[in-house]
């Protein structure tokens, strides 16, 4: 087979359209991939079949807006069982995925789909298929492409293998294993693949030192086959270069906030991010500053919820001879990217006291755009900070609570704060990120120029 002198990256159809922590992971790996000179191909498992034969119909099909189910637990019940059936039968034989002609219609949704992407590869349902094989088979599923790319590098644990090519796949944490009352996981299932793919990969990669040795202690993994390359933020340039003055206007007029005077958490309502703790501490510290909470809803978010509907945090504005309510505490569910960079970099201080993070992106950004950052001083989350923030025990309330006093009363703490951050974050740079990525690749297939 002919080998194809590009890196393959998988992303499903699905995220591509609404975008999720992985994609945005997948997105920033696949531009420093580019930085450092490699071609880009991409292997998406689609959610629906797709006309080979009108590459126009086809891309559009794949971009198509996904409309809810009139009985959504009956079609996730029709999904489970047909991918059930069809990777027990057909897993074991492999998948030939189908080159996509790109026609270029349809117009790609910005922050979502990977930009420069050379050629795409389709299969309906092949990750979803192939992870209801492993169940069965307990083997990874052999992905053949009609040529064979320079290496793929799946962005998370996938029960695939793509022929003929070095793979290498990222494994981000193990919050399964090490918090297994707190995700919805299928626990025996991500043991038994990441054992499975620890031993086949070519390599390992992670996103912190902390996740790495944890990695390779729980997995009995050489230190030779795993390598951190941490991750990069891409902030949009616009919010950057806004004033403090337009970043004030702008929050006022959004949110109806004034900049400096709220604080700010970001993340999915799910346990492991300890927002219900986190709205205790608050309501504990005493502090008359809003507490925002942007996020998706996540799962197992009744107490969250409860909290932030609660009465406690009801209040009332006067404004000349105007009377208006208020909320201390309040959620916004879903923000375009900008509009979120942008209600961060005007908030007092990001509250962040999460009890398990591979790396933490919220703090990254945070410190990228000068915020001052509170966060736990547990998992990854030290190293991602160092000593740029205010370090608390995210399982001690109180401490929380002192630490967001602190923040209310310390303004030259802040201004320290957001000047060690930004600093801090010149780490993490996409230029750094680059560097690390090329080195990497280097050492598995060689660099850019010597490969032809």
């Amino acid at each position: 087979m002919a080998a194809h002198q590009n890196v393959l990256f998988d992303q499903s159809g699905t995220v591509m359209r609404m975008g999720t922590g992985i994609a945005t992971y997948a997105r920033n790996l696949a531009a420093a991939a580019q930085a450092a000179g490699y071609g880009t191909d991409l292997l998406i498992s689609t959610d629906r079949k797709l006309d080979r034969r009108n590459p126009v119909l086809s891309e559009v099909m794949l971009f198509d807006v996904v409309r809810p189910p009139l009985l959504p637990l009956l079609q996730a019940a029709h999904e489970a069982v047909r991918d059930g059936v069809r990777g027990a039968l057909f897993a074991p034989f492999g998948y030939r995925p189908d080159l996509l002609p790109r026609p270029n219609v349809v117009l790609t949704p910005s922050g979502n789909a990977i930009p420069g992407v050379e050629q795409t590869y389709i299969a309906a349902r092949v990750f979803e298929e192939a992870r209801a094989g492993f169940f069965v088979h307990n083997r990874l599923s052999r992905v053949r492409l009609p040529s064979a790319p320079l290496m793929f590098h799946a962005s998370h644990p996938l029960p695939v293998r793509v022929s003929d090519c070095p793979n290498i796949v990222t494994i981000h944490d193990l919050v399964p294993l090490h918090l297994p009352y707190m995700t919805l996981d299928n626990k025996r299932y991500f043991y038994r693949l990441l054992s499975r793919l620890v031993h086949e990969a070519d390599h390992i990669v992670t996103v912190s030192e902390y996740s790495r040795a944890d990695i390779m202690s729980l997995f009995g993994v050489p230190a030779d086959r795993i390598t951190n390359t941490y991750q990069a933020v891409t902030i949009p340039p616009r919010v950057l270069a806004m004033t403090d003055e337009q970043i004030a206007r702008t929050v006022a007029n959004l949110f109806e906030l004034d900049a400096g005077e709220y604080y700010l958490f970001v993340g999915a309502l799910e346990p492991k991010k300890n927002v219900a703790p986190l709205i205790d501490a608050y309501a504990a510290s005493g502090s008359a500053r809003p507490l925002v909470i942007a996020g998706g809803a996540g799962w197992q978010n009744t107490a969250e919820l409860a909290r932030i509907k609660d009465d406690r945090f009801a209040n009332w504005r006067i404004d000349g001879n105007v009377i208006s309510s208020f909320k201390r505490v309040r959620r916004v569910a879903y923000l375009p990217p900008e509009h979120l960079f942008i209600l961060m970099r005007g908030a007092r201080a990001l509250l962040f006291p999460s009890l398990f993070e591979g790396f933490g992106l919220p703090v990254l950004e945070a410190m990228t755009l000068g915020t001052p950052v509170l966060t736990s001083n547990v998992t990854s989350l030290p190293e991602v900070a160092g000593d740029a923030a205010l370090l608390v025990d995210p399982r001690d309330n109180a401490a929380i609570a002192e630490g967001i006093r602190t923040l209310d009363a310390d303004t030259d703490l802040l201004q320290h704060l957001a000047a060690r951050g930004k600093a801090q974050a010149e780490r993490f740079t996409m230029a750094a990120y680059t560097a690390r990525i090329a080195e990497l690749y280097g050492r598995i297939v060689g660099a850019p120029s010597a490969r032809a």
